[in-house]
């Protein structure tokens, strides 16, 4: 329902006090009982109209004075009415202090045929919302799988000392059937990411041509828009499994819409289906996510009329690259120096090289059960098993020498990743 015009007299009285007085516009307001806003609006309206204190003679009649300050609308048709430049008034908007409502000032006092500040605001919204068009993505059957950590976590009690423990959660999609893999994770460190890749590769049964990461810092050693740099574990275990790694670009959520979409799916019909139930280990929350998970694939979609796992059957599954006969074991890079002794330290034990490569840096990945040595740019030179047991005192290891290489040398640790139960498709 409109708001009822003032009277002539009130608005005179306005004006009378703003202008002669000098009075501000709350005191204005407070002194005649109106919402500073009302005051506000008709001094505007005054000042389109071009009109100052005192008023002119002729304005003396109020039916005059009222169709200045409201002149009839126009008969022109919309089309032949002045329109506002919306790219001046899209480029004035971030600036400080401006408005709609003092653009759409401006507007109306360089045109006498404007158009309303309902109107103003409508028509900018809807122009505005033209300026950034999203390019519709087609995900062909077995070429992407989407990854990222949801930004909800869920809380496990410790039975012992009855500390709470806020879990990650991870989820994965594939992109052609929206088939979805989520489980809970310690923490986001390299580790957890890792094994947390693995277990979904085996949940689906086969690996995409590309896997589209966030730019988390256990994946992405350096977000880039041109050149990202993945960590080297990262990068093994995109070898080991025959993918490509392809970070999406920083501050780009839509490269990734696929998982974000699934993050938002997996918080609504998992996680919140979780919220008043305790857990009191990782294992029996990861029990639960399965349970609904199987439900969350198995719900058919409405724009497709099926499920998840029927889209999958028909579309990904056959066009996955086959799993590996033996899943990827975690390993981490170290650089090491070869010392004096022709020795590298490797937590806390030290493994013989040759002697020709003393002072040099050699690459090692060091697994749970055996490390290997390698030459930057060269074959690897030796290999030994990994004594895992910490000792206080370090021990001496000697490595069986597989190929003799002169060069600068670096060296790769691996550690023990977190065992957790893979979930069965």
């Amino acid at each position: 329902m409109p708001t009822e015009r003032l009277s002539m007299r009130h608005i005179r009285e306005v004006l009378r006090l703003h202008y002669s007085v000098g009075m501000s516009q709350r005191a204005v307001a407070r002194s005649l009982g109106l919402a500073q806003g009302t005051v506000s609006k008709y001094l505007n309206r005054t000042r389109r109209a071009d009109l100052t204190w005192p008023l002119p003679p002729e304005l003396d009649d109020d039916v005059r004075l009222e169709n200045r300050l409201y002149p009839p609308p126009s008969d022109r048709p919309s089309d032949e009415r002045p329109q506002p430049d919306w790219t001046l008034v899209h480029r004035e908007l971030p600036r400080p202090n401006v408005t709609l409502m003092l653009l759409w000032e401006e507007y109306c006092d360089a045109s006498a045929d404007s158009f309303s500040y309902s109107w103003f605001c409508e028509r900018y919204k809807e122009w505005a919302g033209r300026l950034k068009p999203t390019l519709r993505q087609v995900h062909v059957a077995g070429e992407k799988l989407f990854v990222d950590y949801s930004g909800h976590t869920m809380e496990v009690v410790d039975g012992l000392s009855g500390e709470v423990r806020s879990m990650q959660i991870f989820v994965a999609v594939l992109g052609a059937s929206n088939y979805t893999y989520a489980e809970a994770s310690l923490t986001q460190s390299l580790p957890d990411w890792i094994a947390s890749h693995v277990r979904a590769f085996a949940y689906f049964g086969g690996v995409a041509q590309q896997t589209v990461s966030d730019n988390l810092k256990a994946g992405i050693t350096r977000a880039c828009f041109h050149e990202p740099m993945v960590n080297r574990t990262y990068a093994d275990l995109a070898r080991h499994y025959r993918t490509a790694i392809v970070p999406a670009r920083p501050y780009r959520p839509r490269d990734k819409a696929k998982v974000e979409v699934g993050v938002q799916i997996v918080g609504r019909w998992i996680l919140a289906r979780l919220r008043n139930r305790r857990f009191f280990s990782l294992a029996a929350l990861n029990e639960a996510i399965h349970a609904l998970l199987v439900e969350l694939n198995d719900r058919p979609l409405r724009s497709w009329g099926r499920s998840r796992r029927d889209l999958f059957e028909e579309l990904d599954r056959p066009a996955l690259t086959p799993l590996p006969d033996e899943p990827y074991q975690y390993a981490e890079w170290k650089r090491c120096r070869v010392n004096l002794d022709y020795h590298i330290e490797i937590a806390k034990h030290y493994y013989s090289v040759p002697h020709n490569l003393v002072r040099s840096r050699p690459a090692s990945p060091k697994r749970p059960s055996r490390f290997s040595c390698a030459a930057s740019g060269w074959r690897r030179i030796c290999a030994a098993p990994c004594r895992i047991a910490r000792r206080r005192l370090p021990s001496i290891c000697r490595a069986r020498i597989a190929v003799i290489a002169t060069g600068p040398m670096s060296v790769f640790v691996p550690k023990l990743p977190r065992s957790a139960p893979t979930p069965t498709p």
